[in-house]
């Protein structure tokens, strides 16, 4: 099982994890008792559920670089394009926008 923490700024939003299942998201039960910032994205609104999709949820799979930049990090880090939770994890610590995925061990 592969596990992401997502924050938006600097605080934590919720969990994204990935297991034999597919992924799944899950807002921080603190985040939803104060959203000071809102929902991470439009296709991910506020709410107690788990969103779960057997894919990469698509909000998260557009974070990860491409073109070029994906080709140099893969280069660089020896990742496998295929594998979408470690590209994210690896890459998007530290994305453009408000958004960061920290790899939890």
């Amino acid at each position: 099982m592969k596990k992401g923490l997502v924050y938006k700024k600097d605080t934590l939003a919720g969990t994204l994890l990935e297991d034999e299942n597919g992924y799944s998201f899950q807002y921080n039960e603190a985040y939803l008792q104060s959203p000071i910032y809102g929902a991470v994205s439009r296709t991910l609104p506020l709410r107690e559920e788990v969103f779960i999709d057997k894919n990469m949820l698509p909000f998260f799979d557009g974070l990860i670089p491409e073109g070029w930049l994906l080709e140099i990090a893969i280069e660089n880090w020896k990742l496998d394009r295929r594998d979408r939770m470690n590209l994210l994890l690896t890459l998007c610590e530290d994305c453009i926008g408000d958004i960061s995925i920290i790899k939890q061990k």
